[in-house]
Formats: structure tokens, sequence, C-alpha cells
């Protein structure tokens, strides 16, 4: 897949067809949208073209929004080159771009860089300035400049049952194994495995810190989680927290993952930690050792569930 970090830097080869959007998770509703797009390039002989954005839009657009986002840009990069797209275009967001109208749009973009041939795109897709124009709107455009329009139809994309923000609210409410099946993979993310207090060593459960550099990725609730990562070509399972740590008078949230049945130095690596399933909310003990016994119970879950993967 060829990336692109901008209109300009796209040159069409020959025609294309194009969908766009946001695709935060590049989820079930999307991956069939996308497998659609690529047959559509081998039956014309077209090139197959992904326009998304960065920052989201809403991060522009609405000064108060503090929205969080299923994937990093990365992550969302290789889900798309995974399930077989030729380029992709990644074009940075604001104000300038917000205000072109819905003509200027299709003509110095679909038609003058993009070379479209069709365009593929949900039934609720709006563009343009104040996202004014929709589809009827862009098939009458594409009759003036040339190109088809297909749409995915309410019915197709309600079958999937699917959509971002079912992912967000399901992962906010620590509903991982929902978010998983609408996903189609594993809820995940990456970070540096940092120092920090080491109070599970003296308990008997080093973690891994794991600090997200991206602050607009999504973050599950509070609690304790079954996760697994691969290091050096070695799948690992490991239980993780996310909270404060009440027991110990934690005031900052932290991501700690203690994996079993491996004991290597990991500072400073990079891991991705694939989320499987949700054990329990995160609670305040009256003592380390109380803490100790919990954990020792979140083992024996956490080994029951993946003995039976």
């Amino acid at each position: 897949m060829k990336l692109f970090h901008s209109l300009s830097e796209y040159k069409a080869e020959k025609k294309s067809i194009v969908t766009i959007g946001t695709f935060d998770g590049v989820h079930m509703g999307h991956k069939l949208l996308l497998e659609k797009l690529i047959q559509n390039t081998k039956e014309q002989d077209c090139e197959s073209v992904v326009l998304t954005f960065f920052p989201h839009p809403r991060m522009v657009l609405q000064e108060s929004s503090d929205v969080k986002l299923i994937n990093t840009i990365e992550e969302k990069s290789e889900l798309i080159k995974k399930i077989g797209i030729e380029n992709l275009i990644i074009h940075p967001f604001d104000q300038k771009f917000s205000r072109l109208t819905a003509e200027e749009f299709v003509k110095t973009i679909l038609v003058d860089v993009l070379n479209v041939q069709k365009i593929i795109i949900g039934y609720d897709h709006r563009f343009g300035r104040n996202r004014t124009a929709n589809i009827n709107d862009l098939i009458v455009y594409g009759k003036q400049y040339n190109f088809e329009v297909e749409q995915i139809s309410a019915q197709e994309i309600n079958n999937n049952a699917v959509s971002s923000t079912k992912i967000r609210n399901a992962i906010l409410e620590g509903n991982i194994s929902l978010a998983n099946k609408y996903l189609g993979y594993n809820y995940t993310f990456s970070g540096e495995v940092v120092k920090g207090k080491q109070l599970g060593r003296t308990i008997g459960f080093p973690t891994a810190n794991i600090q997200i550099k991206e602050s607009y990725k999504l973050i599950p609730k509070s609690g304790v989680y079954i996760v697994k990562s691969n290091y050096k070509g070695q799948t690992i399972f490991g239980m993780m927290n996310i909270g404060n740590r009440p027991t110990v008078n934690g005031e900052n949230q932290t991501i700690e993952v203690n994996f079993l049945n491996f004991n290597e130095d990991i500072y400073t690596q990079i891991i991705s930690v694939e989320i499987l399933e949700f054990v329990r909310d995160e609670q305040k003990f009256d003592s380390l050792n109380s803490l100790k016994e919990q954990l020792k119970n979140d083992q024996l879950t956490s080994l029951n569930y993946i003995s039976k993967i």
C-alpha cells in the first residue's frame, strides 16, 4: 500500500475508485465497504483510494470536544493496509479545508486530484462546508463531472449493527468482548514500558508500566483485564490493571500489565497489548495483603480463561 500524508502528495496514474471517511476502528462495517471498493477496482481496472483525515474533524470543528479514538493513525493505516487497499491518503484536516464548498471538494479533489471513476459511500455521508451536501448532491455532481456514485444502503450497514460510536461505548463500559466482536479483531494499544513505583514486585506481581504517547487514544474503563502480547515472536498472556491504584493512594491513571510465566527485562521496549476480556472493576483494599489475595484470584480467573483459547 502507498501511504500519502496529504492530497498534494498523490499523483493519479489511472482512474480511481474512492471512498472517504474517518474509519475509526476499521471495524466490520468499514471492512465491508473497503472490500467492495477492492472488488470494484478489479472489475474496472482502476486504483483503490481511501481518503481519510487527521486530526479527526471533531477535534478541529468542536473546540470543546475531547474525542478519543479507537485507533491511532498508525494503527488505522496498518489495518487498512491488511485489507488490501492500494492507496491511503491521510489529509491534514483544518479550518481551511472544512470551508471548501461541496462543489469545490468534488471538482478540486475528487476530479482534479483523485481522477475519480467511481465513489463508494455510506448512505448517511455528508460533505462540504458545514456538511450541507448529501448523497443526492453527490449523485448530481457525478452526472456533471462524469463519475459513478455507489451508495452503501442503510440496510447493509444496519445488518452489521456496527458503528464506531457503539464500539467506543463498549470499550468505555469495559465490554471488551462486544467491542472485539464489532471490530473483528482484539482491541489493541501500544506504548513504551517505563519504570513505575515497582510496588507489584513487593507482593509477587511485577508489572510492566505502559505509557501511551497518543493522548487521543481511547483507554478502557478502570479495572482488571485479561490481555496478550507478542514479544520476539512469542505470545505472552497477562492481566492488566487500568486505574489510579487506590489501595496505595495513587493519584494518576496507570496501565500496568503482569505477564504470566514471563520475567524478561522489557523496560524501554515498545509493546502492543491486545485486550481479551474484562475481569472486574478496580477497587480499594484495606491492605496490600488483601490486594495480593485478590490478585491471586484474578490470576486463576485469567489462567482459566486462557486455557480455553
